[in-house]
């Protein structure tokens, strides 16, 4: 075993260790601190796959500016145990057969996944330049430039409708 694979396991096991500390966890300040480190041990994955662009923007995005959000909410809505409905036994049930049924459909997909790869092996030293930024700009701006420019109009008339929606009408004030 190699130093790739050794660090690339660490991650994995630091990886699914947060994710259940997400789950498992009590208070949800401690749930959301857990899934920003299960991001940033994502972004390490992507860093070992020679995609520093997506780690960069999965850092920036998602434990940056998602997570801050969540918890300005979570601080916001004060959530205490003693104003918390319960759940009857029916919602709690459909929550078991539906945890088992994903259950059921990751030990499919990791059981398809090791009967393909019989006397197989992946050399993991062989670096790639895919998720190079300069390769991804270069791709984005000759193969995708159409649909990049329709996707940047749409995010325009989003920020042009919302600030329409924001504003308030000067007519429909009511006067002091």
């Amino acid at each position: 075993m190699d130093i790739y694979q050794i660090i690339f396991w660490v991650l994995s096991i630091f990886t699914l260790g947060c994710a259940i500390g997400v789950i498992m966890s009590r208070s949800p300040i401690n749930s959301v601190l857990f899934l920003i480190l299960t991001f940033f041990s994502i972004s390490a994955h992507y860093v070992m796959m020679n995609a520093q662009f997506l780690a960069i923007v999965n850092i920036i995005v998602y434990a940056g500016a998602i997570m801050v959000l969540f918890l300005f909410v979570l601080m916001l809505m004060n959530l205490n145990s003693d104003t918390e409905p319960q759940k009857n036994f029916l919602i709690q049930f459909a929550g078991v057969i539906s945890g088992g049924a994903l259950l059921l459909v990751f030990v499919a997909a990791i059981k398809s996944t090791f009967t393909g790869l019989e006397g197989k092996t992946i050399d993991l030293s062989q670096s790639t330049d895919i998720g190079l930024i300069k390769n991804l700009g270069t791709m984005l701006f000759k193969e995708y430039v159409f649909p990049f420019e329709i996707a940047s109009v749409l995010f325009l008339s989003a920020m042009v409708g919302a600030v329409v929606i924001g504003k308030k009408d000067k007519h429909l004030a009511p006067t002091e």
